[in-house]
């Protein structure tokens, strides 16, 4: 039996070296490791596809379309990767496959796919000329050569917050490092900025980074050089979790003079990117990673940029998707400081000047105490700050016996899921939630 084109012994074994959680530093595997590999249900035709025709599909199109295309995300949102990656290898015309999108939609979901048949002809020309199973092949060989795991939107540790890019979100990540660190990403802020940082700028990232994981929170940037370097520097001195988007594979670190500190931050954290390895950096796929950086975290703080830094794409990405936006005050007199100012009085930023500021924007208070003695010598909780109107919300969306998902929060408490993940840490850090293995509970 083949799969397109190739047997499908070839394609069991090349995909199954990519689909557990990248070994440890010396080839240990972290003790939380969580197997990736299973068999996953098709949701558009409710049958069941085979785990290696899934993630090659998915490893396919990770090298077929360009970071963001929104095309190639609607079909395979409608179709399925493995459906959709035969329409390009058997050279489906248009008609043929707008028709398909058609029936699909009309059987399984509500939309209009006659929308993208002015899209189809365009898009199909950009694939077929990058359908090449030498280079699928190429990349899943690297990827098993250098511990980089594939990541599906059916995992669990697949990050929530990129369901708001819709159409335009990853098909799949690549990655290296740690599950916990993935896991984290669930209560993480974005700290972003200039690569010509100043002296200021990196004082301001040194604290800010520092601070933020010193209250449970994972920082998240680019690994560029200046403010993204000092960022992920400042979080693995303070022994915090820190994750890194590439604009290129993970196999190939950039830029390279960031190798020794994003091999640190693979053993420590976890470096991804929607490129498979060998993939190079380019400007475009620079501003696609940006929207990764906005959409996987729950809030974004620009810390010092220019008028036209890069990071203010970044921002902008946050904005859209209706993330907290914060921005850190420069001297007046400082071009590298012209871009948060931009932000502050053109889009709406908030001004934050403290890791504790920055905090509130994802939800964690600047007040938070436990006291866990109490002032009558009981165990009991003083000095918590009353709750937002958010967390109250997701408090009475609890339940004390039946864990929920943070999905069904979010339909219950009319929040968005990224909201609901955030208030949870909150509440998580009261002692008033707690995690089990199967969603959420409330603590009485």
């Amino acid at each position: 039996m083949t799969l397109f084109g190739l047997d499908e012994a070839v394609v069991t074994e090349l995909t199954a070296g990519v689909r557990s959680p990248a070994a440890a530093p010396g080839g240990v595997q972290p003790a939380d490791a969580v197997p990736l590999d299973a068999q996953l249900t098709d949701t558009q035709h409710d049958t069941r596809v085979s785990a290696p025709e899934e993630v090659f599909a998915r490893a396919a199109w990770t090298t077929i379309a360009e970071p963001g295309d929104g095309v190639a995300g609607a079909v395979v949102g409608l179709l399925g990767a493995a459906a959709a990656l035969r329409s390009v290898v058997e050279a489906w015309p248009p008609d043929r496959l707008a028709g398909t999108l058609t029936d699909t939609v009309n059987e399984y979901a509500a939309g209009d796919p006659a929308g993208l048949r002015p899209e189809l002809e365009q898009a199909l020309s950009r694939w077929r000329p990058r359908l090449s199973s030498t280079e699928v092949i190429r990349s899943l060989q690297q990827a098993r050569r250098t511990g980089t795991a594939l990541l599906l939107p059916s995992d669990p540790l697949w990050p929530v917050g990129v369901g708001d890019l819709e159409r335009h979100a990853p098909l799949a990540l690549w990655w290296r490092g740690r599950t916990d660190a993935l896991a984290a990403l669930r209560h993480s802020i974005a700290l972003v900025g200039a690569r010509a940082a100043t002296g200021y700028g990196e004082h301001v990232a040194l604290e800010a980074a520092a601070g933020l994981v010193d209250r449970g929170l994972a920082v998240v940037s680019g690994a560029a050089y200046g403010i993204d370097g000092m960022v992920h520097r400042s979080a693995l001195a303070s022994n915090g979790t820190t994750v890194a988007f590439l604009a290129g594979g993970v196999d190939r670190f950039y830029p390279s003079g960031h190798d020794a500190l994003l091999t640190r931050i693979v053993e420590a954290g976890a470096v991804l990117s929607e490129l498979p390895c060998g993939a190079p950096p380019t400007k475009w796929r620079f501003l696609q990673r940006n929207r990764l950086i906005a959409a996987t975290t729950g809030a974004t703080v620009v810390l010092e940029a220019g008028w036209r830094s890069g990071s203010l794409n970044t921002a902008g990405h946050a904005a859209a998707l209706g993330r907290p936006l914060g921005a850190v005050p420069g001297p007046v007199t400082s071009p590298t400081s012209a871009g948060c100012h931009r932000l502050l009085r053109d889009y709406d930023a908030i001004c934050v000047t403290t890791a504790a500021e920055m905090a509130e924007l994802m939800g964690v208070g600047v007040d938070l105490e436990l006291d866990l003695t109490g002032v009558d010598g009981t165990d009991g909780r003083q000095g918590t700050r009353e709750r937002t109107s958010d967390q109250v919300r997701v408090f009475d969306a609890l339940s004390v016996r039946a864990p929920r998902v943070p999905a069904d929060i979010a339909r219950r408490s009319g929040l968005s899921t990224t909201a609901v993940l955030g208030v949870l840490g909150t509440l998580d850090l009261e002692g008033a939630a707690r995690e089990r293995a199967t969603g959420w509970v409330r603590v009485t």
